[in-house]
């Protein structure tokens, strides 16, 4: 019997929404793990990963197309729009765990000069620059929904979210850039 591939569509696939000041998009498919380790354990995951694991608060480090988030003292989203970070953190033998959530979030794009107005109509983080530079995330509540949000340029966000609450994230984004 043939075995046919099944494919994820993406929730907000071909979504668009833009104006003079802001332009909001759903971001393209991703993979994602949840990655939670302590002590001795970071280096080589770090060096598996090929990307540094930041230590501090509100920070990110970056490689190519992967991208991990600080969320705690000992949590990190690993982000990757190309390659599996799950999958290379299986080499590593320190106690770790990496649960992939690929399945759960999805993202969306907030970019412009009024990127950070749009999502201050619903997040309570000052996003000022100096405050929230580039690099910067925070696990944090958009509206009535947890995200995360990472600060990718400027004036450029990625809003990470539950699939299930992409539709709101989306229509609460596009909201309120109308009333810019």
């Amino acid at each position: 019997m043939a075995r046919s591939a099944i494919t994820r569509a993406l929730p907000l696939a071909g979504r668009i929404h833009g104006g003079a000041n802001v332009s909001i998009t759903a971001a393209p498919e991703a993979r994602r793990i949840s990655l939670r380790a302590g002590g001795t354990a970071v280096a080589g995951l770090s060096k598996a990963l090929g990307v540094t694991l930041p230590r501090k608060p509100k920070t990110s480090a970056a490689h190519g197309s992967r991208h991990a988030l600080w969320l705690g003292p000992d949590e990190w989203l690993v982000i990757d729009e190309k390659g599996d970070p799950a999958a290379d953190c299986v080499k590593v033998k320190a106690a770790h765990s990496a649960v992939d959530v690929s399945h759960r979030n999805t993202a969306i794009l907030v970019s412009g000069p009024a990127a950070a107005d749009v999502l201050n109509a619903g997040c309570p983080q000052d996003l000022s620059t100096e405050a929230f530079p580039v690099g910067g995330c925070s696990r944090t509540v958009m509206g009535k929904i947890e995200v995360v949000l990472y600060r990718t340029g400027k004036d450029a966000f990625r809003v990470e979210c539950w699939r299930s609450f992409s539709e709101y994230a989306f229509d609460f984004l596009t909201e309120a850039a109308r009333g810019l």
